[in-house]
C-alpha cells in the first residue's frame, strides 16, 4: 500500500508543478483555440460542443484530487516546520498540534492571543512613550 501511495504522491507532485507553468496555460488555451476554430467545420455541433464539456470536466475532476494531495502534503510539511520551531524556541508548546482542534477552540486561542498581542502592543508603545521622554 506504501508503494502506492507514494507512487501517488510523486505523481501529484509532479502533476501540480506541470499544471502551475505558464507552458500548460498556453498549451491549455491553444487547444481551446483550436477546438473554438474547428466549430464550423463540424457545423457547432451537439457532438462538437460535447467534446470540450467532457474533457474539461474530465480534467478538472481529476485535478481535483491530484491537487488536493499536493495541498495536503504541503500543509502537513509547513505544520511539522512550525511544530519544530515553537520546540526549539521560547514559544509555548501548547500551541504545537492545535491544527487538530476544533473550530471553536481553535477561534478561543485565536481571541486570546489577539488580546494578549494587544497587550504586549500597549506595553511597547508606553515604553517607547517613556524613553523618548527623556
Amino acid at each position: 500500500m506504501s508503494n502506492k501511495s507514494n507512487f501517488f504522491s510523486s505523481f501529484a507532485t509532479t502533476v501540480a508543478e506541470l499544471s502551475g507553468r505558464p507552458f500548460t496555460f498556453v498549451a491549455a488555451l491553444m487547444l481551446v483555440l483550436v477546438w473554438a476554430v474547428s466549430g464550423p467545420f463540424f457545423d457547432y455541433s451537439e457532438t462538437w460542443q460535447l467534446v470540450i464539456n467532457t474533457t474539461t470536466t474530465i480534467i478538472t475532476f481529476l485535478m481535483v484530487f491530484v491537487l488536493q494531495n499536493s495541498q495536503n502534503r504541503d500543509g502537513k510539511a509547513l505544520q511539522a516546520k512550525l511544530d519544530e520551531l515553537i520546540l526549539t524556541s521560547q514559544a509555548a508548546n501548547k500551541f504545537v498540534g492545535i491544527e487538530k482542534l476544533d473550530e471553536g477552540e481553535l477561534r478561543e486561542m485565536s481571541k486570546t492571543l489577539a488580546e494578549k498581542a494587544e497587550h504586549v502592543e500597549e506595553k511597547a508603545e508606553e515604553k517607547s512613550a517613556s524613553e523618548t521622554s527623556f
